[in-house]
């Protein structure tokens, strides 16, 4: 299922959960016929609760709802959370749910990561965020910094068939019909979906960026928060930059997760001999997947630039040809580095080089390549599993 750009579409940026959850919450109350979610986590918290009862409204609708989690990523929901869902007529299913070994997850490869929301196959979400409190940096400090965007149009088609493709490829549902309504064009943006998998599109989100890397004439930004990227990508930021593009990236500098900026930083002073520019955003966690290039093409979607997205996980993006979300997204991110953001010189990125080169040369390529020999493996067959009323994601299951 590879898709193409798709004319007439229209799209509206969504900052932190701030600004998508109410989106997304309101648009599931407007649901007539059919909701269809993927998502990496849920989290029974107060955004938990909050889609929950959205969920609940519309099945009290006798609106159709698929909701699709992710086994590793998912945390310890309640049985009273899954039950009360079920015995609305809530679908649930569970994307690769195995058993902890020793207390620790099994799971850690292949994951579902895509966070998609399609309702009535008229409006669309993707994004980086996830159904929990850690999306609201407005109210918590270790909020993280996160982007999504709402689409009107033909390509809402292409979002709702790839989330039908996966329920469909495991069996989980029937009945769930191929075309829901026509989408007829709304706006001026030129989109294209593209996903990752571990069949027939290994390398499509991260075709893209090189596309728009290699083609760029005056600029590129990029903000993301795992950022250890493939050597090809890696190869062309350098290029664009020596052939005159001002490349900026704006990285993790208040991580969720310390190895994500130790990682990162491993690559600065290479990043740096060729002009590139590195900011590190202090504020709060950055778990942006956002970028554009020049005027006109704009990315935003679940694919961070690291072994995992670009190598292992399910993934999604939408890639934008539209002047207006460009330049809004230019906007942000640039008052983003005026205001929270720490630019990295070649002193700061060197220091203590002599004793960590060894460590990050053997470091970078290794995981680069494992990736490679963990998809060799033949073992590991991702299912989707639903669940009832009376069934759970366990303490013995992965949260």
């Amino acid at each position: 299922m590879r898709f193409q750009w798709k004319e007439g579409n229209q799209a509206e940026l969504l900052i932190n959960g701030s600004q998508y959850f109410p989106h997304v919450f309101e648009a599931i109350r407007s649901a007539r016929r059919e909701i269809l979610i993927e998502t990496f986590i849920i989290f029974d918290d107060e955004v938990g609760q909050a889609l929950k009862d959205a969920l609940l409204e519309a099945a009290a609708r006798q609106v159709r709802i698929e909701v699709t989690v992710d086994g590793y990523g998912t945390a310890d929901l309640s049985s009273e959370y899954i039950e009360e869902l079920a015995d609305a007529g809530v679908h649930m299913h569970v994307y690769d749910p195995k058993p902890r070994l020793f207390g620790v997850r099994t799971n850690l490869f292949r994951r579902l990561h895509r966070k998609i929301v399609v309702v009535d196959g008229e409006v669309a979400y993707i994004s980086g965020i996830n159904f929990g409190w850690d999306h609201l940096p407005d109210k918590y400090l270790m909020g993280k910094q996160d982007y999504g965007v709402c689409v009107r149009g033909p390509v809402v088609e292409d979002i709702r068939r790839a989330a039908r493709a996966l329920l469909m490829e495991h069996q989980a549902v029937q009945g769930l019909p191929t075309t829901l309504v026509g989408t007829p064009p709304v706006g001026q943006a030129v989109m294209r979906l593209a996903i990752r998998d571990n069949h027939l599109h290994r390398t499509d989100i991260e075709d893209h960026y090189l596309q728009a890397i290699r083609t760029a004439k005056s600029r590129l930004l990029i903000a993301n928060a795992y950022f250890f990227p493939s050597y090809r990508i890696w190869r062309e930021l350098r290029n664009a930059s020596r052939r005159g593009v001002e490349v900026t990236l704006i990285l993790q500098g208040r991580p969720d997760m310390p190895w994500a900026r130790m990682f990162s930083s491993s690559l600065y002073s290479y990043l740096l001999k060729d002009g590139i520019r590195i900011y590190e955003y202090k504020e709060h966690p950055l778990h942006g997947k956002i970028a554009i290039a020049d005027e006109e093409w704009a990315t935003v979607g679940s694919s961070n630039l690291d072994p995992l997205s670009l190598s292992l996980n399910l993934e999604a993006n939408l890639f934008i040809r539209d002047a207006s979300l460009n330049r809004e997204i230019y906007d942000h991110l640039i008052g983003l580095i005026e205001s929270s953001c720490h630019r990295i010189t070649p002193e700061a990125a060197n220091k203590g080089r002599w004793w960590r080169a060894p460590l990050m040369f053997v470091s970078y390529h290794f995981l680069r390549h494992s990736p490679i020999s963990v998809g060799w493996r033949p073992g590991h067959a991702p299912r989707l599993e639903t669940l009832t009323s009376k069934e759970r994601v366990s303490k013995d299951e992965p949260q």
